[in-house]
């Protein structure tokens, strides 16, 4: 089971089930969130081994693709207080529940933009330490190159949930992953792990990669 300490003690986000312990001593608890894989790439990637995922305290993460808020609430409980999730969703619909998650969580900025366009949102954004991404698009390697040209800093890493079939349905998955890797070495990136999601999603694979800028 894959669990983050809740930032907001007592809320759940979209109902998953919460866990309390005694803290030490002094009689507090302290309260855990369970992330579940079948609803968070991220969460999958982690359970099938994937080692580093470089969001930890006190990191800023830009997140692509967004949706209602779900993995970004996770990432939002790791971060802490002093880190920043920077949440990127181009659909108003769940863009509009980001809003309401990120009222309660208040390290989640969330961002209602294409994240092709991140022009558009430069001036929200610092820095960041991490590029998350799950946009489900076929040009995905292009759209995180170029929002890690804008904000990633040089030896940031990038992690990326890569689903076959949005970029290549008449292709074998390995193949598509494999293309993706290489779109990433060609966009100053150094790939560095690759697992598959299965069984909690079918043909997706998750990769990390760290940026050169300078390269």
């Amino acid at each position: 089971m894959l669990v983050t300490k809740n930032l907001v003690p007592g809320e759940a986000v979209y109902g998953e089930k919460r866990i309390s312990i005694d803290g030490g001593v002094d009689g507090t608890k302290v309260e855990y969130r369970v992330w579940n894989p079948f609803r968070s790439k991220l969460a999958a990637g982690v359970l099938n081994g994937f080692d580093q995922i470089y969001i930890e305290p006190g990191k800023k993460v830009l997140y692509l693709g967004a949706a209602s808020g779900t993995s970004v609430s996770h990432v939002a409980d790791i971060v802490g207080p002093e880190g920043v999730v920077y949440a990127v969703e181009f659909s108003l619909r769940s863009g509009r529940d980001l809003i309401n998650m990120a009222k309660k969580r208040t390290n989640v900025i969330p961002i209602v933009e294409d994240a092709r366009t991140p022009q558009k949102y430069r001036m929200l954004l610092s820095t960041v330490d991490v590029i998350f991404a799950d946009v489900a698009q076929p040009d995905q390697a292009r759209i995180v190159a170029l929002n890690a040209e804008y904000f990633l800093k040089n030896g940031g890493h990038v992690v990326i949930s890569i689903k076959a079939s949005c970029i290549d349905s008449t292709a074998a998955p390995e193949v598509v992953f494999a293309r993706e890797v290489d779109h990433l070495k060609a966009n100053k990136f150094k790939p560095l792990e690759q697992v598959t999601l299965e069984p909690y999603e079918r043909d997706h694979a998750m990769v990390s990669a760290e940026y050169q800028r300078h390269k």
